[in-house]
């Protein structure tokens, strides 16, 4: 059925609040535009009413912090099957896009609308901290369809989409009205991790070869001298970076990169993901958590009761591991910025066969 939500002013007694018109559909499109963070944080956007090689506009496009595209098509006046079958139609391009197109449509956006006078480089970094390798650029994309609300038929079409792996997911947003203060709501049709996990899978490479590629942010908030000496990897500061390693089951094999830096170890998953005031390890003295033993990084400490931002640890045995002085990095291997991912693209298996070779690994 389709969602329907709403807003309750709590006091003496509980009170809803009223659901207002906006004032246009296209309202809503600079609200999205000017705050993407209302759909997602990790989301930069970079074009609006782009121009198709079919003559028809995308409301706008965004490109998230691993690279993925995300095409967001508001419903406005068309009908729910009629905005589906666009954001399919419109995918269709987007994913023959190469990165200099995707540059181009910035400069365009740019001059137009946002004026900051950057690349999509530049204002990739600004945002993200981080420049993007170009290979990362579109190497996948999603179909997000913003409404009021949507008819039941169309909800298990976009159900029915998503559940075949196709990255389509539907966001509903209302306006309140308390005092003269407007209020503006939002519920996702389905998680949105889910449509980014789906999407990450790239549609150029082939079948998945059952080994899952690892990013691990060395630096202040983890260190990978503690990751070898206990036994783990790690994520966290947010859902967007942690939620990835819910993928992993006790006895996968994870390839581990360090981003900038190289790969630096192989192993096998021992114990799934937990916060990490959860995971406890085997000492001398006793079964003691990451905080409790020496270790030289924070791991989002100041979160440790967050679900959200908290660190997450899973715990590993260690096939092969190196230090960063000694990281494997060469010209065209596989890289994401994705804490855990599933690589299908050609890349993965050369990549994999090369460390492999390194590290005398069957």
């Amino acid at each position: 059925m389709p969602i329907n939500h709403g807003i309750w002013k709590i006091g003496k007694n509980v009170v809803q609040v009223q659901e207002v018109q906006m004032d246009s559909e296209e309202e809503l499109e600079i609200i999205v535009e000017s705050n993407p963070e209302i759909l997602n944080e990790n989301w930069l956007i970079i074009g609006r009413q782009v121009l198709t090689s079919f003559n028809k506009y995308i409301d706008l496009l965004a490109i998230d912090n691993s690279g993925s595209v995300i095409i967001i098509e508001l419903k406005k006046h068309k009908t729910p099957r009629e905005v589906v079958a666009q954001g399919l139609d419109y995918a269709s391009w987007v994913k023959s896009l190469s990165p200099s197109d995707l540059s181009e449509i910035f400069k365009k956006y740019d001059n137009k609308y946002s004026k900051l006078g950057k690349s999509l480089d530049q204002a990739f970094y600004d945002k993200f901290k981080y420049k993007i390798e170009e290979e990362n650029v579109n190497s996948s994309h999603q179909i997000v369809i913003v409404a009021a609300e949507l008819d039941s038929s169309t909800e298990r079409i976009v159900k029915y989409l998503s559940d075949s792996d196709i990255p389509i997911n539907a966001v509903f947003f209302k306006v309140f009205e308390d005092n003269n203060q407007k209020y503006l709501s939002r519920a996702w049709m389905i998680d949105p991790f889910e449509t980014s996990e789906i999407a990450t899978v790239s549609y150029n490479g082939g079948p998945w070869n059952g080994e899952f590629y690892v990013s691990f942010g060395h630096g202040s908030e983890r260190n990978w001298e503690d990751a070898i000496k206990y036994g783990f990897i790690s994520a966290g500061g947010g859902q967007w970076y942690s939620r990835t390693l819910n993928q992993l089951s006790t006895g996968d094999r994870i390839w581990v990169n360090i981003p900038k830096t190289g790969y630096v170890g192989v192993g096998t998953v021992s114990e799934t993901a937990k916060k990490a005031d959860e995971v406890l390890f085997d000492t001398d003295s006793g079964q003691k958590n990451i905080y409790d033993l020496p270790h030289k990084a924070h791991y989002h400490s100041l979160f440790k009761d967050d679900e959200d931002k908290a660190e997450y640890i899973v715990k590993v045995n260690w096939v092969k591991t190196v230090p960063l002085n000694k990281a494997i990095s060469e010209l065209g291997f596989f890289g994401n910025q994705n804490s855990v991912c599933k690589p299908t693209a050609k890349k993965w298996e050369n990549t994999i066969n090369r460390l492999k070779e390194y590290w005398q690994i069957k």
